[in-house]
Formats: C-alpha cells, structure tokens, sequence
C-alpha cells in the first residue's frame, strides 16, 4: 500500500508543478503586414524553458486548429509546412 502512496504523491507533485510553472501556455501571432507566423510556448524549468518559433508565412501550407470544449477542453494547432525533398509534413 506504502508504493501507491508514493506513486500517488510523484504523480500529484509533477501536476502540481505542470500547473505552477504554467507548463504549455502561451501565444500564436499571424501577422499578415510582415508574413511571419511565431509562436510561443512556456515548458519545464531548465534551459529551454521559452519555446519561441518564428516561421514565414509563405513557408506554411495551410493550418489546421482543432478545439474541443468540454470538462477537459483541447485546443491543437496544426501547421502544415512546405517541403521540396519530402513534401508538406505538419
């Protein structure tokens, strides 16, 4: 019974964290004016804490956001980008 108890103090403080340090927040900005697509995202303490993109419009294929709202709501962005060696891949 101890092991689960353990188990279950890992899991809660690695929750607690992720809720915390505000684990996969962030921003998406389209701006059309210069072409640039960036997106920002905040991961786990360490050295690459800010997760920041900067892509090109005109590199991008097309984008897909998928939302699904309920108890546990979901948002996914997906970009598919322009490749001559393998074709679009997202």
């Amino acid at each position: 019974m101890s092991f689960y108890g353990i188990a279950g103090l890992f899991i809660s403080s690695y929750l607690w964290c992720t809720i915390l340090w505000n684990v996969g927040s962030g921003y998406d900005r389209f701006d059309r004016k210069e072409g640039i697509v960036c997106i920002f995202r905040w991961g786990f303490p360490g050295k690459n804490r800010r997760i920041f993109l900067r892509l090109l419009m005109k590199d991008i294929q097309s984008i897909r956001i998928a939302v699904k709202e309920d108890i546990y709501a979901r948002r996914i962005l997906v970009l598919y980008m322009k490749s001559e060696a393998r074709g679009p891949f997202p």
